[in-house]
């Protein structure tokens, strides 16, 4: 009963996240766990700009997805503001304009992470890479929206 009472309550505090509220990990080599504490197991460690999707805010902890659909918690105060995104097709072409005829400024390959700029482009987002270039990527080739 004690046990049935406490998962009631955990849930009761337990806030879910928005539909579609993502992140970024805020520092290199950020623990994920298996479970909101520090003495839980840790299943990978995420870098700087890491996407992830929030699923549930409890206390100091967040339980979040990862683009391959992975689950794991991370401590509250390891997640940035910054907004990035996840390249998941094998090579991105990032164009000038949100448009197929728009010139070419960049591509990045699978795995790379973007700063997104603006997220309202119409099937487009504008997106920013580390070395500073800018430019437009269709949604549907890249993952953290």
């Amino acid at each position: 009963m004690r046990a049935r009472l406490a998962a009631l309550t955990l849930l009761a505090i337990a806030l879910p996240a928005a539909a579609g509220e993502f992140r970024s990990i805020a520092e290199n080599a950020t623990p994920m766990y298996d479970a909101p504490s520090v003495r839980a197991k840790k299943l990978f460690v995420a870098s700087r700009y890491y996407p992830v999707e929030i699923v549930i805010n409890i206390d100091n902890w967040v339980k979040v997805r990862d683009q391959a659909g992975d689950l794991a918690w991370v401590e509250k105060k390891s997640l940035s503001e910054k907004r990035t995104v996840i390249v998941i097709a094998p090579v991105a072409d990032v164009r000038r304009a949100a448009s197929e005829q728009a010139p070419l400024a960049f591509q990045a390959r699978q795995g790379v992470a973007l700063d997104v700029v603006d997220p309202s482009a119409g099937g487009w987002i504008e997106v920013r890479h580390a070395d500073g270039q800018t430019g437009f990527v269709k949604v549907s080739q890249v993952w953290g929206l």
